[in-house]
C-alpha cells in the first residue's frame, strides 16, 4: 500500500498516530512520551539509512557552512540590490532628458 499526501488513508493514519501521541502524554507525560518519540526516531535512522557515515557528513555540510564561504549581511546585501535596481532607472530618467534638449 502506498501513502499518498492529502489521501483520506494518510488522514487516518496519521490522526491514529496523534491520538496515540496524546494518549502517551496524558497516561505516562510529557518528557517520557518526547523520550520514546526521540528513541523511535533514532531506531528509525538506525534501520532506515544505508550508508549513515556519509549521510550525516551531508547534514552537516549543510548546517554548518564551510570556512571560505563569506557571510553574508543581508542588510547590506537589500541595500545593494536596491541602488542596483534604482541606477538604471535613474539612468533612462537622464537619457530622456537629454533626448528632450
Amino acid at each position: 500500500m502506498k501513502l499518498k499526501k492529502g489521501t483520506p488513508v494518510c488522514g487516518l493514519i496519521i490522526g491514529c498516530i496523534l491520538v496515540l501521541i496524546g494518549a502517551l502524554v496524558m497516561l505516562i507525560g510529557f518528557w517520557k512520551t518526547l523520550a520514546l518519540c526521540a528513541l523511535f526516531g533514532a531506531g528509525y535512522f538506525i534501520g532506515t539509512v544505508e550508508n549513515k557515515r556519509d549521510f550525516m557528513k551531508n547534514t552537516a555540510n549543510k548546517l554548518i557552512p564551510d570556512k571560505e564561504v563569506k557571510v553574508i549581511d543581508l542588510k547590506s546585501e537589500l541595500i545593494r540590490e536596491q541602488e542596483a535596481e534604482q541606477e538604471p532607472e535613474e539612468n533612462a530618467g537622464r537619457a530622456k532628458a537629454k533626448k528632450k534638449e
